[in-house]
């Protein structure tokens, strides 16, 4: 009886301040007046809003059993699991709590009696900038699983604006999915798994705006935050993209956009209107029996602007063609063109395009002081391009500052090609890159500065290997698997890293997995994920796929490869290339262990011994998927993270790995494989 009294009491005195957005009850499942199960209900109903309000995520879940309510009889029916999430941009916590009692009110109102229920609110566009909310309970054990709430049409409810944008339709659409894409996209790879947005100019013709959000409960992976917004993404139609605003909802996330501001974040980024609508509209054409009078004053217009941009034209092109005149009989001739004449023009162009890009651009005087001229006390280390110093900027932040060796032949090329690529990365598991600066020969990288170093640092140290308990280091594998699924399918562009390996992967003053250096990555299309042949192989003996070494030939299935043979270095603390028993590599040894279940001889000793046999039999045999001597069998970063994030789903058995018989193919020589810092910058395939 004391349920009902708490949960009658909730009905009349919680406010109805935001507006039901939609609501789903559970097909027919009701439980019994009086019953454990409404008991049950009634204790998270009274604690569960002010709980979630108080959360810095401002999300909880929770649940309550039999033993919840000790004078009651324990029954499995009884169970009862609830979740509460409000929008991440509020500072109000109080108008949290009110949303949430407000949901949970509505809920009881309109699935009476039922044991399953999920509600969304929210505020119109009035009190736009109160936080919006969702609720949700049931008495399924697996309502509370990051993948219950993300797949399916259980939850799934849209509400769309009856009025819609004016312009062309086809253009409208295309930039509207473009605003929700790349919102959806942000939100999957920040930390708050919250992200918001805005286009202004969202159809030629048109100056309205459209502001987007989107969110995910924060305890779901990337991967998982990604699937269940593309899901959301893939319900919007030509037709809702029309709409002047509109709302989506699953229960562990949701997407809005309007064409008002109906959010308070700091961090909301502009996304650039779509290229496609520069494009000049189609001159319209006579309609037979009318004619349109055309006034001198468009005729006046009409006629100075082409002419006013081919004068801008001769002034630029003239400025370029007295700045390299000079330069011309400059520098080694390349097919009649010098170097530097390419360099210059190449610099002028990348100065223009720098006005457009995400990334600061440094003065060579600033980096000079950061780095106290770049002494050895500031040395960090030295790359494949060149060295790594440590910096201290004016306002405290510390740097690490890459310069490019000067005497390289593609250091310029190299340098553009990374920071065009880094400056469009944006993910919790890359380095960031702070700016750059180019002056003359000096080619320079600004990175966020992360306190403990590379991965190598720890697990090939005796001493330091112990700091990485178990924890950690699984933390580390999934960090950099989220951080290759992004790069591989995720990001605005894809991109094939081509060089993963422990010195690549930073850690951050928590431990937590970035990985570096893409100035060796390809840059592919869209959805282009197919093998590329190179006639230039960069890479690091010991983590490059057979097929790559082999014959230049490369795809995302390379940085599997080299994702497998990371992960068994950490799992083992020993280099891939040390000779292993009867193998010339750590990978054929891990193989043959597995195959005669003896992996736990594998593990690294200061893992041992250890409560979480089960996880790590698992990340070994994941590993060794990764390291499949053909492409084809090995997985995909995407069904790597999905076996990472599931201790249920099955996992196949590995086929042998590559380079595990000692053959003559392999890229070695009969000494130990002792030599994989080794990085191969120029190689021609057979």
């Amino acid at each position: 009886m004391a349920g009902v009294l708490l949960l009658l009491l909730l009905l009349h005195l919680i406010p109805g301040l935001a507006t039901a957005i939609g609501s789903i009850c559970g097909g027919g499942r009701n439980y019994k007046a009086d019953s454990t199960y409404q008991s049950n209900l009634a204790v998270l109903a009274a604690t569960l809003p002010s709980n979630a309000s108080s959360s810095p995520q401002l999300f909880i879940t929770a649940n309550a059993t039999a033993s919840s309510s000790p004078q009651l009889f324990a029954s499995a029916s009884a169970s009862m699991y609830m979740l509460a999430l409000c929008r991440r941009d509020t500072t109000n916590l109080t108008a949290c709590t009110e949303c949430l009692n407000s949901a949970l009110n509505y809920a009881l109102k309109m699935c009476p009696n039922s044991r399953t229920a999920t509600v969304y609110f929210d505020y119109d566009e009035v009190n736009a900038l109160r936080p919006g909310c969702l609720l949700g309970f049931s008495d399924d054990g697996s309502f509370l699983s990051p993948a219950s709430g993300t797949t399916g049409n259980g939850t799934l409810f849209q509400y769309f604006s009856t009025a819609n944008i004016r312009g062309n339709d086809g253009v409208v659409a295309d930039a509207v999915r473009e605003l929700l894409r790349q919102t959806a996209q942000d939100a999957a790879t920040t930390a708050r798994r919250f992200a918001t947005a805005f286009m202004d100019s969202i159809g030629r013709g048109t100056t309205t705006t459209l502001y987007s959000l989107a969110q995910c409960t924060p305890d779901l992976s990337t991967g998982y935050c990604l699937a269940c917004l593309e899901q959301l993404l893939g319900t919007v139609t030509t037709t809702n993209s029309l709409r002047l605003g509109g709302r989506i909802f699953l229960l562990r996330c949701n997407v809005r956009f309007e064409a008002f501001m109906f959010f308070d974040d700091k961090n909301i980024r502009r996304i650039p209107s779509p290229s496609f609508l520069a494009q000049a509209p189609a001159a319209p054409t006579a309609t037979a029996g009318k004619r349109h009078e055309v006034k001198p004053w468009v005729i006046a217009l009409s006629v100075a602007a082409p002419v006013a941009l081919a004068a801008l034209c001769f002034i630029l092109y003239h400025g370029w063609h007295l700045r390299t005149k000079g330069t011309k009989d400059k520098g080694t001739t390349l097919q009649g063109k010098t170097t530097h004449e390419f360099q210059e023009r190449d610099e002028l162009v990348w100065e223009m395009e720098t006005e457009l890009a995400e990334f600061a651009v440094f003065d060579f005087h600033q980096i000079l002081e950061a780095t106290v001229n770049f002494s050895e006390e500031n040395k960090l280390g030295q790359g494949g391009f060149g060295p790594v110093y440590k910096g201290h900027l004016p306002d405290g932040n510390e740097i690490a500052v890459k310069r490019l060796d000067s005497h390289s032949q593609q250091g310029f090329i190299e340098f553009k090609n990374e920071v065009e690529l880094i400056a469009k990365l944006q993910h919790r598991n890359l380095v960031r890159l702070m700016g750059c600066c180019s002056q003359g020969e000096e080619k320079i990288l600004v990175y966020e500065y992360l306190s403990n170093k590379s991965l190598d640092f720890f697990i090939f140290d005796e001493n330091r290997k112990a700091l990485l308990d178990w924890d950690i280091r699984l933390a580390i594998i999934v960090g950099i698997a989220e951080g290759l699924l992004y790069l591989h399918k995720h990001s605005r562009l894809h991109v094939i890293h081509r060089d993963l390996k422990p010195s690549n992967i930073l850690l951050d003053s928590e431990m937590n997995a970035k990985i570096s250096d893409f100035g060796l990555a390809k840059i592919f299309s869209s959805n282009n994920t197919e093998a590329n042949a190179t006639r230039k192989v960069v890479g690091t003996l010991g983590y490059m796929a057979p097929e790559y070494a082999f014959h230049g030939l490369f795809s995302i299935k390379s940085d599997v490869f080299s994702f497998g043979v990371l992960t068994l270095e950490i799992l083992s603390g020993k280099r891939n290339s040390h000779e292993c028993g009867n193998f010339i590599n750590l990978l054929g040894h891990a193989w043959q262990l597995f195959e005669e279940e003896s992996w736990v001889d594998l593990i690294d000793t200061a893992l041992l011994p250890n409560g979480h046999s089960e996880e790590m039999m698992r990340c070994i045999n994941i590993a060794l998927l990764c390291v499949q001597e053909s492409a084809i069998d090995r997985p995909t970063m995407l069904d790597v993270v999905a076996m990472l994030s599931s201790k249920t789903m099955i996992v196949d058995k590995p086929k042998h790995p590559a380079y595990f018989t000692g053959d003559k193919e392999a890229p070695t020589t009969n000494q130990s494989c002792s030599v994989n810092d080794i990085t191969i910058s120029t190689l021609t395939p057979r």
